[in-house]
């Protein structure tokens, strides 16, 4: 599916209250987890040693399909692909999932950043199995690990939202089944991709409540907690988009077209979380794309800058008015 890029200040969305959750508990999770932690003990710093400041901004990149040649703004090749994410991994960025991310369970080294990969639509080019069950070439999850391998700080996690049917080529069970024993986290882009803004009440919340069932019945026990809206079109009332009978979304996603606000922040709203589409810098709308983001929050001044403790919230003093009451006895001003 194609997405028209729309910029954040034309949606609206319902402020809503975030929720924690567990993270997952496969064999890969726990291996991830436990070194995360480790890492997080070893690479606590003074707050000001790293210049930290966990109110900043952090980039939440929005990909689609990856395919030789591109028909349009929202593919891109292998080699962008990876080069982005070397680009990331050497910039000091570290993937987190969406569902830490809106839950503020940001884990990662001093003196990184947290970002966090989604794929919408669940093309065959994200998520690929060969014969032996191992990531197909090219696939996004094979340049992840292939990236993580050469990076070990740059963690291979991604949140895939997915819609029916996903990554048809390889089958639902199969494809979720590995998403979840590799750390990765699946999210809901409804069941058949409507416009959600286009349906009455019911419907949106039937789209929705239709994508996680299709989720939960191909991989059973997915918690789902993220939804990226179609088009990035929120239905009305907006807060259907978090929560209706038997669904529930700490955090929905938009399409575009700038970093997001801290989670830890007073104006972060997990109902409307921007996303930047990746990009060139020379392709359509290169100003609302992830190479000239990433080239703006490389000046230092406004990204989200980790202090190594998950159980801090570190940051210049002159931002104490910016922080969330409900994260105020985390919060380390220096």
């Amino acid at each position: 599916m194609r997405h028209p890029l729309v910029p954040l200040c034309a949606l609206a969305g319902a402020a809503l209250l975030a929720s924690g959750c567990s993270p997952g508990s496969s064999p890969a999770g726990e291996q991830q987890g436990a070194a995360s932690a480790a890492a997080s003990a070893v690479a606590a710093k003074a707050p000001a040693e790293v210049g930290a400041d966990e109110l900043g901004q952090v980039p939440v990149l929005m990909y689609h399909q990856l395919v030789a040649k591109p028909a349009g703004v929202y593919d891109r090749t292998p080699a962008d692909f990876r080069a982005e994410l070397e680009r990331l991994a050497r910039e000091k960025y570290v993937p987190v999932t969406a569902r830490d991310f809106q839950t503020g369970r940001i884990d990662i080294p001093a003196g990184m950043h947290p970002v966090v990969l989604t794929f919408d639509d669940s093309t065959n080019s994200q998520v690929g199995l060969d014969a032996n069950g191992a990531p197909a070439r090219d696939s996004a999850i094979a340049i992840l690990a292939e990236t993580a391998k050469k990076h070990p700080e740059f963690k291979p996690v991604a949140t895939f939202f997915v819609n029916a049917d996903a990554f048809s080529a390889t089958g639902s069970a199969k494809a979720l089944k590995w998403l979840k024993d590799h750390g990765h986290e699946i999210g809901n882009h409804t069941d058949r991709h409507p416009n959600l803004g286009s349906l009455d009440q019911a419907g949106a919340a039937r789209a929705i409540l239709g994508g996680q069932k299709a989720i939960e019945k191909a991989a059973p026990g997915t918690r789902v907690t993220s939804l990226a809206l179609p088009f990035g079109a929120m239905p009305k009332p907006a807060d259907v988009a978090a929560r209706g009978t038997g669904y529930r979304n700490d955090g929905v996603y938009l399409v575009g077209a700038n970093p997001s606000v801290s989670p830890f922040a007073k104006n972060f709203t997990p109902g409307a979380i921007p996303r930047i589409r990746s990009a060139g810098p020379k392709d359509p709308d290169a100003e609302f794309g992830s190479s000239r983001w990433l080239d703006k929050l490389a000046d230092g001044k406004n990204w989200y800058v980790s202090d190594g403790d998950p159980n801090t919230i570190s940051f210049p003093s002159a931002s104490q008015d910016n922080v969330a009451p409900a994260f105020a006895k985390r919060a380390r001003p220096y």
